[in-house]
């Protein structure tokens, strides 16, 4: 009953975002248009994050999903009206004295680590790369947003969220989602070295830092150890990430802890953890199933289709530009997407300089600099003594091909 019911109520959203401007193309595109089952728009072939979409609401419901029925509940808040699991995404307004005789600076963050120490908060913000930190309005905090769809795509959690699934691709989705939150789903943690290494020793109860500590806190004394990723010392007084299905032996510098595969931060320390390396969550789902290069949804069926160096739905390897199945036919990869012959022809093919007419993808062709030729007798020739140039020393000047200074001469006379 349940797989019926997932089944019957998938969509893929096409009223949200409608007619949102494209900041990627600008005036190019007239507005989102969600293709219906590309997850990218139909008018300029730009995703949902390349156009000017308030993702907030839509974002923090993907990820109280992620979360729902995991041990990080406390991350996640049930909306009244619905009871849909909604992510508390931690948006705070830092206020910190600074140097003496200067006003008190606040600042706000789109995310910070939910820890009780606001020293230790801002310090971890301020070991990530300037251009990385999600301080509200800034580069920052757009990185923040495009990574969070980037990395959890809600296609590789919720079946509803998927295109034309059988009962038993649904079932098979379930089971690896049931899989990844019981095996490899976790959130890094926050705290001084010096503070998990009395954790480990026994003398605190691993609630978190102490709501005392000052920035740079001297904890125990104790050595803070080296990241897991670059080998490098940590800070003293810095403050370190901790995955707790890594074990607690291992900790990264705040702007080490990143996906091993894409090297990107971890969106808000969301981490999956398989075989010793950290992966995001698109990754982590790359390494257990194909994806398909059509839908961009993880392949739950066992029958698909491989091409280009990808994997394909056996209904999603068609046209990028007019959705026609590509099996069997003629097809030129145009930005590493398949296009159909007659579409190649219609909107990729350059022109012959000489007959003006497009050149066939499987045609021979003579290209210099931004002008292209059919490599025939009748199109490559010299403008003054019509000789066929293919295979022969030739110049091009003010449009014209030329064989030899003779004929330049003769020709631009």
């Amino acid at each position: 009953m349940e797989i019926e019911k997932e089944v019957k109520t998938m969509t893929l959203g096409h009223e949200f975002g409608a007619g949102a401007a494209c900041l990627k193309c600008k005036d190019k595109c007239e507005g989102f248009e969600l293709h219906f089952w590309r997850k990218i728009c139909r008018n300029c072939k730009c995703g949902l994050t390349e156009h000017n979409v308030q993702m907030s609401s839509e974002e923090n419901k993907k990820v109280g999903k992620l979360f729902e029925d995991t041990k990080y509940t406390g991350l996640i808040a049930k909306l009244k009206k619905d009871g849909i699991p909604s992510y508390k995404g931690n948006m705070i307004t830092i206020s910190l004295p600074i140097p003496k005789d200067v006003p008190m600076k606040s600042v706000t963050y789109e995310w910070a680590p939910p820890v009780a120490n606001k020293y230790l908060a801002v310090r971890y913000i301020e070991l990530l790369p300037p251009e990385k930190r999600p301080v509200a309005g800034t580069e920052g905090a757009a990185y923040r947003r495009q990574q969070m769809a980037r990395q959890l795509p809600e296609h590789d959690q919720d079946p509803s969220k998927c295109h034309d699934l059988s009962p038993a691709e649904v079932k098979q989705m379930q089971q690896f989602v049931r899989k990844y939150k019981d095996e490899a789903l976790g959130v890094g943690d926050v705290m001084l070295p010096e503070d998990m290494a009395l954790v480990q020793a026994g003398g605190k109860d691993g609630a978190g830092v102490r709501a005392g500590d000052a920035p740079g806190g001297r904890g125990s004394g104790l050595g803070p150890g080296s990241c897991h990723h670059c080998q490098k010392s940590m800070g003293l007084g810095d403050p370190a990430v901790y995955a707790e299905r890594a074990g607690y032996d291992k900790l990264w510098h705040p702007a080490c802890f990143v996906c091993c595969t894409c090297e990107e931060l971890l969106v808000d320390m969301i981490y999956f953890w398989k075989k010793g390396k950290l992966y995001c969550g698109r990754h982590y789902g790359d390494s257990e199933k194909p994806r398909c290069g059509g839908c961009d949804e993880l392949i739950f069926s066992n029958e698909y289709t491989q091409a280009e160096g990808q994997n394909w739905h056996l209904k999603h390897f068609c046209c990028f530009d007019c959705d026609c199945i590509l099996a069997g036919e003629t097809y030129v990869m145009e930005n590493d997407k398949p296009v159909c012959k007659p579409c190649y022809m219609r909107n990729y093919a350059v022109k012959c300089a000489s007959c003006q007419g497009a050149i066939e993808p499987e045609a021979q062709r003579v290209s210099y600099g931004e002008h292209h030729w059919h490599a025939e007798p009748q199109c490559f020739k010299c403008s003054g003594c019509f000789k066929c140039l293919v295979g022969q020393r030739f110049m091009a000047v003010q449009g014209h091909l030329l064989c030899s200074v003779e004929c330049k001469k003769k020709v631009l006379a």
